[in-house]
């Protein structure tokens, strides 16, 4: 996975002085729900503590939509 392709952000642990920062960064997969052919897609950046959910036609700019891993394995697991 290049750099490119992660989504950096910058921890709520670091301070807003400039000093020493962490940043943080999510691998967005496109979910193999969606079609090829660029119609209605869905990206989703898991890990332990969150899920977040994106439109990926809309990329970086999308709104994100986050929900605990609890929730996400019972929302996949009733749309199955």
């Amino acid at each position: 996975m290049s750099a490119a392709a992660l989504s950096w952000f910058k921890s709520s642990y670091s301070g807003d002085e400039g000093g020493a920062c962490l940043e943080v960064a999510y691998d967005w997969r496109k979910s193999s729900y969606s079609g090829s052919e660029g119609g209605a897609c869905v990206e989703v950046a898991a890990h332990p503590a969150a899920v977040h959910v994106r439109d990926s036609k809309l990329g970086e700019t999308s709104p994100v939509f986050t929900v605990s891993p609890t929730a996400w394995d019972a929302f996949v697991g009733a749309a199955n």
